[in-house]
């Protein structure tokens, strides 16, 4: 939208020159203002003086005041946000200054980010001001409603918001008036009263009409203005004036038609034209309408229908933008739909015509398809296609695209596959293939024959083309778990499109990463989507390149590469803070992985600050993107600090909010959960899980579920535990063996380290404490330049004392009594006492405490909130690491570790 047409939506309109000053409902309004009321609501159906009510008060405050008038075109949210913010600008140009170049990445913020941003700014303003949003009620996506619920709720004192609508909007209105944070206004409230209608007809219409016939024009109407509006210009000029009134009754719409038609008949025909021609637009300025009517006097006939009273509003202090009362439109509309049907398509075309002239697009494209000329918006469509996907319009275009017939699309390979890459990108996969089909046929034709003057294709576009169309097939393959079809789509766009297409080289080297990372092959996998990353970043990409982070260090951590990881996340922060600060979608997931590795390093306080850092994120900006993620890791850190309540809480939440993405994936959350199950001895469980999941120990082995089968070789330990079978342990060693080979061969150390760790447990249990250092030796040696810690903390006092039995034989002795030491393991105290083994959570201490009472279990289940089976972990935990067996011993011992 041009700066000037852009400009009318933001401008207070104008009143007519003869009004009703309605001091009573001004009152009204002024009265919510002075309270600090958040919202003022107006409410009541089309033509009941909604805006002129507005226009008046704000004339009468002392305040700035920003306007928006709403169109239906604004059901884009990027859009709306960026003429939200343009409207603020109009009060002081500072701000939500940069947010407007956000709105316009190619992945933007979400419109909790941008809004955060913009209230941050509002608040630092110095006085009180207000924001109007008129016409509401063409408001209808969820998004939107959204938006202006969250700017509510986060409403800084000095603004005041006022909405007027045909229709009460989806907000929390009981709420709001509850909290005395309401003002409304409603039909009821904006009728005029006799004493109003007599006033209008006297001095703003100029008919000096009698009490009875101001009686039943105000019972005719009941008080609506519009209608009063009409019968006043109907009745101009008439001798007839009372049996006028006598003939017309009926609802609104029925004296709506009928006033109209009265008004009309009483023009002269160039006028009368003029209305009917004109009213397809939703805006007018001078040379449109001459466009349009194909005269030359549009801006002299605006100026005039103004100082004549009629339903024209001005949209311009210097006069050049107008609009029509919405009601007054939509009769004529249908007038002329109905008096001259076949000249509706010209006019639809001529405006599109001087739209596409003057470069608004969006407008252009919408009466060429309302001629309906659907080649040329078919043409119109491939010129704006570049600026609306940069600009994200990604929903208006989806909405052109299927307006078009089919025709259209398959004989036009650019938008068929523009219709693709949108379908694909909303995550609605049927369709596109169909349209990659029709695209590709038609390229093939258009290569058979030549350049065709209807194609818009030449030789270097179709190869573009074709490198979008694979890449297009390469997505859709990875959704379908086609590894195979993947790998060959995302190769041949990258033979396909030239060097410079970094957008298209960027995408396919992605997929084809993705490819590698799924089929296990990590070190190609980390070089193609790192290549990828890197060619989205050179395209303008950066949002993209920052989410690539997730990849490439979770693809590190499963080789066993905490460090790079780590640098590959401080890179990915340090590119979204180049960008425009940290509101870059994938910022807070930056935040979430190092809280990832901060935990395995036992920095626990620091993970957690991570995660609350990113939660903040996610309060102001709607961060992170992939919030189950969020979740994910802080039940990690719940579960390191032995909340096992809390972890598996945050897991249903996580489960809740998991969305399937590109990502293998590689650690479900149920197998998270599961592990957690069985710290806190609920086996029976654990085995439910393994059942669902079809789990066995001579499952055929594959990366994607080496987590679950490292995860059942955990279960068999814990149950040859409890059992003492010797089937169950040799089943569990077998796999650990099968497990280990595999790992090795794939590269993948984090799993390795792991399974060592496990097979050292499983050869303790035997008491085989030779046998348990080999591995264990090994594991150390793979996890110590890396800074592993919970990966050992983990596995709980067995570990603590095969690292003891380690250190005496000489292996890695710093690293492992660097690795005790977290474990909170001294041999003796200065005093000759013994020490703890492995240190109670804080949460054990607290229940340590509790048993030292005459509280029952239950009463200290209800103590501390948690469930009595969680109280009966912790106390087995508690009885593990003071070396007892009994309450009385539990406690006895916590005197002399001077616990107590």
């Amino acid at each position: 939208m041009s700066e000037s047409l852009l400009a009318t939506k933001l401008l207070i309109p104008r009143c007519a020159p003869k009004v009703i000053f309605r001091r009573h409902l001004v009152e009204r309004l002024h009265e919510g203002l002075r309270a600090n009321i958040k919202l003022t609501l107006i409410s009541a159906p089309a033509g009941f003086g909604k805006t002129t009510l507005v226009s008046h008060w704000i004339s009468e405050c002392q305040c700035a005041v920003a306007w928006l008038s709403i169109d239906v075109g604004d059901n884009d949210i990027g859009r709306f946000l960026a003429y939200l913010i343009a409207a603020l600008q109009t009060i002081e140009p500072s701000f939500g200054n940069g947010l407007p170049e956000l709105l316009q990445s190619s992945q933007p913020p979400s419109a909790e980010a941008i809004l955060t941003a913009l209230v941050n700014d509002l608040s630092a303003f110095p006085r009180a001001f207000i924001l109007v949003l008129d016409d509401y009620h063409l408001i209808d996506i969820r998004p939107i409603y959204d938006a202006i619920a969250f700017l509510l709720d986060h409403t800084p004192p000095q603004m005041h918001l006022v909405i007027a609508s045909r229709e009460d909007p989806l907000l929390p209105l009981a709420r709001l008036r509850a909290s005395g944070q309401l003002t409304e206004l409603r039909a009821a409230d904006l009728r005029f009263s006799r004493s109003e209608s007599a006033e209008f007809f006297d001095h703003v219409i100029g008919l000096n009409l009698s009490v009875e016939d101001v009686r039943l024009l105000d019972e005719r109407t009941e008080g609506w203005i519009a209608g009063l509006k009409l019968a006043g210009l109907s009745l101009s000029g008439r001798k007839d004036v009372s049996q006028f009134i006598l003939d017309f009754a009926g609802d609104h719409r029925y004296i709506l038609d009928y006033l109209v038609e009265e008004v009309l008949q009483q023009q002269p025909a160039p006028i009368r034209n003029f209305l009917l021609q004109t009213s397809i637009l939703s805006r007018m300025t001078g040379s449109l309408c001459d466009a349009v009517t194909g005269q030359e006097n549009g801006q002299a006939q605006l100026e005039a229908l103004e100082r004549g009273n009629f339903f024209i509003v001005s949209l311009s202090d210097r006069r050049q933008w107008y609009r029509y009362h919405h009601l007054f439109a939509e009769v004529l509309s249908l007038h002329l739909a109905t008096g001259q049907p076949d000249h509706v398509a010209v006019l639809h075309q001529r405006a599109s015509a001087w739209y596409a002239q003057n470069g608004l697009m969006i407008d252009a494209v919408h009466h060429a398809l309302a001629a309906p000329n659907f080649a040329d918006a078919a043409n119109l469509i491939e010129q704006a296609m570049l600026a609306m996907r940069q600009n994200r319009h990604d929903g208006i275009l989806l909405e052109w695209l299927r307006a078009l017939p089919d025709e259209q699309i398959w004989q036009r390979p650019i938008l068929a596959v523009a219709y693709a890459h949108v379908l694909l990108a909303n995550g609605q996969l049927e369709g596109v293939a169909e349209r990659l089909d029709a695209a590709e046929h038609r390229l093939e034709a258009v290569a058979a024959v030549g350049r065709r003057a209807d194609s818009n294709v030449d030789t270097e576009m179709s190869r573009r083309l074709l490198g979008e169309i694979a890449v297009a097939r390469a997505g859709l393959a990875l959704v379908h778990g086609d590894m195979s079809n993947t790998v060959t789509y995302a190769q041949r766009a990258l033979a396909t499109v030239p060097a410079d297409d970094h957008l298209t080289r960027g995408g396919a080297a992605g997929f084809l990463g993705l490819a590698f990372w799924t089929n296990g092959d990590l070190l190609t996998a980390h070089q193609t989507y790192g290549e990828g990353m890197i060619s989205l970043q050179k395209a303008g990409n950066i949002s993209d390149a920052v989410n690539g982070a997730i990849a490439l260090a979770t693809i590190c951590i499963t080789r066993g590469r905490l460090r790079e990881a780590m640098r590959t996340y401080e890179r990915g922060l340090q590119l979204a803070a180049a960008q425009g600060g940290l509101l870059l979608r994938g910022a807070a997931d930056m935040h979430v992985g190092i809280s990832e590795l901060l935990r395995e390093r036992n920095q626990l306080d620091a993970a957690a600050e991570r995660l609350q850092h990113s939660r903040e994120m996610g309060e102001h900006a709607g961060f992170p993107h992939n919030r189950y993620r969020w979740y994910l890791a802080m039940a990690r850190v719940r579960e390191a600090l032995g909340d096992f309540d809390g972890a598996l809480a945050l897991l249903e939440e996580a489960q809740r909010l998991y969305m399937v993405d590109f990502y293998p994936p590689i650690r479900p959350i149920s197998a998270v959960k599961t592990r957690i199950l069985l710290a806190q001895q609920r086996m029976g469980e654990a085995l439910d899980w393994v059942i669902e999941q079809h789990l066995t120990a001579d499952d055929e082995l594959h990366y994607l579920r080496e987590f679950e089968h490292i995860t059942l070789a955990r279960i068999l330990l814990a149950r040859f535990k409890n059992e003492r079978s010797p089937h169950i342990y040799a089943d569990a060693m077998r796999l650990l063996a099968r497990l280990l080979e595999a790992a090795e061969k794939g590269d993948r150390t984090g799993s390795v380290i792991e399974i060592l760790i496990l097979q050292a447990l499983g050869y303790q249990m035997q008491e085989d404490i030779v046998a348990a250092l080999a591995p264990l030796e090994r594991a150390l040696r793979l996890a110590e330049p890396e800074g592993y810690v919970r990966l050992f903390l983990d596995e709980g006092s067995p570990m603590a004392q095969l690292l003891e039995a380690a250190i005496k034989r000489g292996m890695t002795p710093d690293y492992g009594r660097h690795l005790l030491v977290a474990f909170g393991h001294t041999e003796t105290t200065p005093y000759g006492k013994p020490q703890l083994i492995e240190r109670l959570t804080e949460r054990e201490l607290e229940v340590l405490r509790l048993l030292a009472t005459d509280l029952s279990g239950p009463e200290i289940a209800r103590r501390q909130t948690v469930s009595l089976s969680t109280i009966r972990t912790h106390t087995k935990n508690i009885y593990s690491k003071l070396a007892v067996n009994s309450r009385r011993a539990a406690v006895r011992r916590a005197f002399e570790l001077d616990l107590l």
